[in-house]
């Protein structure tokens, strides 16, 4: 879907975006856990529907803590015979994890041309401490807005309305650059333009023609 200029504030989505794909790290993590991807995926999700929600959303709004939702992700693994111990589980999953450092280069850069760069997380609170540890957060974004933190999650409408009027601009002049599709999509009901990531350059060929004007739209 082509964009439409000016687009006066960036938010960047984190996993997936900002660090390598989500399915890259799971495999890793999984490897070194002894479960095949699909065994965890499975027990998230199982996990997630007990809450009447998605995998995530018990840790990212949150409604558990971590160390609560992996002794109850380990039990939906030992009901179907598989064993695994996932204490201290954001520790792990981030353990060398680098930074996406092509489109953290890319955010500097549009940063310093006026644009607004905001981070849009659906952020777990244990992992707030890893993601800052990755990137130098002062000179990257002007805003942060943290699902658990805010009380609204991506792809909630609530979540879109509080990041444009943090920004400061009107909805159709923010973007959201995130990896998963049905951000795109909600982003996008809210009046919001997105970009459905798959890597930097991809991106930042569908960004650059349209922030040309950025520096002198924002106040």
């Amino acid at each position: 879907m082509s964009l439409t200029t000016p687009i006066k504030a960036v938010w960047t989505d984190f996993g997936g975006v900002l660090t390598p794909p989500t399915g890259e790290t799971l495999r890793v993590f999984c490897a070194g856990a002894g479960l095949e991807p699909a065994q965890l995926t499975a027990a998230m999700a199982a996990v997630g529907a007990h809450y009447g929600t998605d995998a995530m959303a018990p840790l990212d709004t949150p409604l558990v803590t971590e160390q609560e939702w992996a002794r109850q992700v380990e039990a939906e693994l030992a009901a179907t015979g598989v064993h695994a111990d996932l204490s201290d589980f954001g520790s792990r999953w981030f353990a060398g994890r680098p930074a996406n450092a092509a489109w953290v280069q890319w955010l500097r850069a549009a940063r310093s041309r006026g644009v607004f760069v905001g981070m849009l997380s659906n952020m777990v609170p244990a992992w707030d401490k890893q993601w800052r540890k990755m990137i130098p957060q002062p000179d990257v974004f002007d805003d942060l807005v943290m699902s658990f933190q805010v009380g609204t999650r991506k792809p909630e409408p609530a979540i879109f309305a509080l990041a444009a009027e943090r920004a400061g601009v009107a909805p159709h002049e923010c973007v959201l650059v995130d990896d998963l599709l049905k951000n795109c999509d909600g982003a996008r009901a809210q009046g919001w333009q997105a970009v459905h990531f798959t890597d930097a350059a991809q991106a930042a060929a569908l960004l650059d023609p349209v922030l040309a004007d950025a520096r002198a739209g924002r106040r």
